[in-house]
C-alpha cells in the first residue's frame, strides 16, 4: 500500500470518527441538562393540593429519568438505557398532566413548568438514540423511521395540552388537544358526512385538472408553438386569488360539489402542467437518439421513453395537487354549498365558537391529505424504484 493511499484511508477514518464525538458530547449535554431539570422539578413542592398517587407516580418517574441521565452521563451503554429513559418520560407526562386538576388550571408552579422541560428533553434523547441506532437497510429501519415522528408528534401534543392548561389560555382561542379529541370522538357521524360531500369535489377536481395538466404537457411538447401561448396562459391562471374564483364558480355550477370540482380543476392543472412538462424534456439525448435509430415514432418515443422519465416528475406534480386540492374544495366550500361540507363546518362554527368543533373538521382534513399524500408516495415508490434517488436510499 503506498504511503499517500495509507494518508487518504487514516483522513477518511479520522473525517468519521469526528460526527460520532461531536453526537457524543452533544448527547451528554442533552443528558445532563434533563437531569437538572428533572432534579429541579423534583425538588419542588407537590404539583396539587392534595398528596395522592400522581405525586408518587411523579416522584417515580422523575427518578428513573435521573437515573437514564446519569447512566448517560457515565457513558454505560446498556441495552435497558432507552426503555429506562422512555418509561420515565411516559410516567412524568402522565402524572404532570393527571396533576393538573379543573381547579390548578390556569395555576402552573414552576414545578410543572420544569416538568414539561424535562419530558421535552427526555423526548429528545429517545429520539437521538433511535437515530443514532437506526441501521441502514431492513424492517428495523422502517420502524425507526416511523417512530421518531411519532414520539416528536406526541410530545408536541403533551406541550400543547400543558401549555393551554396549565397556563389557562381560553378555550376559545386555543383548545387543548384532549378537547379536540372529545369532540372528534363525539361528532363523527357529522364529521363523515362532512367529508363525504367535500371528497366528491375534490376527487373529481383532482383527476380532472392533473390529467388535463398532463395532456396539455403533451400537447406543447408535441406542438412547440403552444409553449409561448400555453404556459403563460397557464401562469395566468395559477396567479388568480382562489377567493376571486369560488364565487364565480358557485354561480356557473351551482352551489353542489361541482363548483367545488371546478375551483379544484384550476388549482391543480398548473402545477401538473408545469411538471409534466419539465419531465417530458428530462429524458436524455443519448436515448433519444436509440430511439430515432430504431425509426420509431413520436407516440412510441412518448410512451417507451419520455413518459417513463417523466413520471418522477409527474408524481411530484400529483403529491403538490393532494394538498391543493383539498385546499381548494374547502375553501370554495365558505362561498356557497349544500349544508355539509368541511368548509361550511368551519364556517358555521366559528360563527358558534364552537372552536373545538373547528379543530376537529381540520384534524380530519389533516388525516385525510396526510393518507392521500402517503398513498401516492407509496405508489410512487413502486412505480419508479429504478431512480437513482430510490437506489442511493436503499
Amino acid at each position: 500500500m503506498s504511503l499517500a493511499h495509507a494518508s487518504k484511508q487514516e483522513g477518511v477514518r479520522t473525517a468519521r470518527a469526528i460526527p460520532k464525538t461531536s453526537r457524543a458530547g452533544r448527547f451528554d449535554v442533552l443528558a445532563l441538562t434533563c437531569g437538572l431539570a428533572a432534579l429541579f422539578s423534583f425538588g419542588l413542592t407537590r404539583f396539587d393540593a392534595q398528596p395522592g398517587e400522581g405525586n408518587a407516580v411523579m416522584a417515580l418517574g422523575l427518578v428513573l429519568l435521573i437515573a437514564s441521565a446519569i447512566a448517560a452521563l457515565r457513558r454505560r451503554q446498556s441495552p435497558f438505557l432507552f426503555p429506562l429513559t422512555a418509561l420515565a418520560t411516559v410516567l412524568t407526562a402522565a402524572s404532570s398532566l393527571a396533576s393538573l386538576t379543573p381547579e390548578a388550571e390556569g395555576k402552573a408552579p414552576t414545578a410543572f413548568i420544569a416538568a414539561m422541560v424535562a419530558v421535552w428533553l427526555g423526548a429528545w434523547r429517545m429520539v437521538n438514540a433511535i437515530v443514532d441506532a437506526t441501521p441502514q437497510r431492513g424492517a428495523l429501519r422502517t420502524a425507526c423511521n416511523l417512530a421518531v415522528p411519532v414520539i416528536f408528534g406526541a410530545t408536541m401534543l403533551f406541550l400543547w395540552e400543558g401549555v393551554v392548561r396549565g397556563f389557562g389560555i381560553p378555550h376559545v382561542i386555543l383548545p387543548p388537544p384532549s378537547a379536540i379529541g372529545m369532540r372528534f370522538a363525539g361528532s363523527l357521524p357529522t364529521l363523515g358526512v362532512d367529508f363525504l360531500q367535500t371528497l366528491r369535489g375534490v376527487a373529481a377536481g383532482y383527476v380532472i385538472g392533473s390529467g388535463a395538466g398532463l395532456l396539455v404537457a403533451v400537447l406543447i411538447d408535441r406542438v412547440p408553438f403552444l409553449q409561448r401561448g400555453l404556459l403563460p396562459l397557464g401562469n395566468l391562471v395559477s396567479a388568480l386569488p382562489i377567493v376571486g374564483i369560488a364565487p364565480i364558480m358557485v354561480m356557473w355550477f351551482g352551489f353542489d360539489w361541482p363548483s367545488k370540482a371546478a375551483v379544484v380543476v384550476v388549482m391543480t392543472f398548473f402545477p401538473m402542467l408545469v411538471n409534466a412538462n419539465a419531465g417530458l424534456a428530462a429524458a436524455g439525448a443519448m436515448e433519444s437518439d436509440l430511439m430515432k435509430t430504431y425509426a420509431a415514432g413520436y407516440g412510441q418515443t412518448l410512451l417507451k421513453l419520455r413518459l417513463p422519465a417523466a413520471l418522477p416528475f409527474i408524481f411530484n406534480g400529483l403529491k403538490i395537487n393532494s394538498t391543493l386540492a383539498l385546499i381548494g374544495a374547502i375553501v370554495a366550500e365558505f362561498f356557497g354549498t349544500p349544508i355539509t361540507g368541511m368548509g361550511f363546518r368551519i364556517n358555521a362554527e366559528v360563527g358558534r365558537m364552537n372552536i373545538d368543533m373547528v379543530w376537529a373538521t381540520i384534524l380530519v382534513a389533516a388525516l385525510f391529505g396526510s393518507v392521500f399524500y402517503g398513498l401516492i408516495a407509496l405508489i410512487e415508490r413502486q412505480a419508479t424504484f429504478w431512480h437513482p434517488s430510490y437506489r442511493q436510499r436503499g
